[in-house]
């Protein structure tokens, strides 16, 4: 007789990913610069398979105008911005990631 194997039982749970406190406080830095100036309203901080999503949105109910991910382990990790679907940066460091956000943006449509 043959036997039944579940494979959620086998299956190995994928590691979270989240942002650390620097980190954090990194991306609500540079929030908070756009929000006194009136680009950005809104955030959002969401974990989608494995990574977590950092998203600012112009308006609550819009699509966010810029997200930045954090995939991979916490030992090494892979910062991404996007804007739409487009990737704008990728790096290992959130800092380097964030100098996409340096001086005034401009929406391009």
């Amino acid at each position: 007789m043959s036997q039944l194997y579940r494979f959620s039982e086998h299956r190995k749970t994928p590691r979270r990913v989240f942002f650390s406190r620097t980190e954090l406080n990194q991306l609500l830095s540079v929030y908070s610069r756009h929000v006194a100036s009136g680009d950005w309203r809104d955030y959002a901080i969401d974990q989608v398979g494995g990574a977590a999503i950092f998203s600012v949105f112009r308006h609550t109910h819009d699509a966010p105008l810029f997200s930045i991910a954090k995939q991979g382990s916490a030992r090494n990790p892979e910062f991404v911005v996007f804007s739409g679907r487009e990737k704008l940066k990728r790096t290992k460091i959130l800092g380097d990631a964030l100098k996409v956000f340096k001086g005034k943006l401009k929406v391009v449509s």
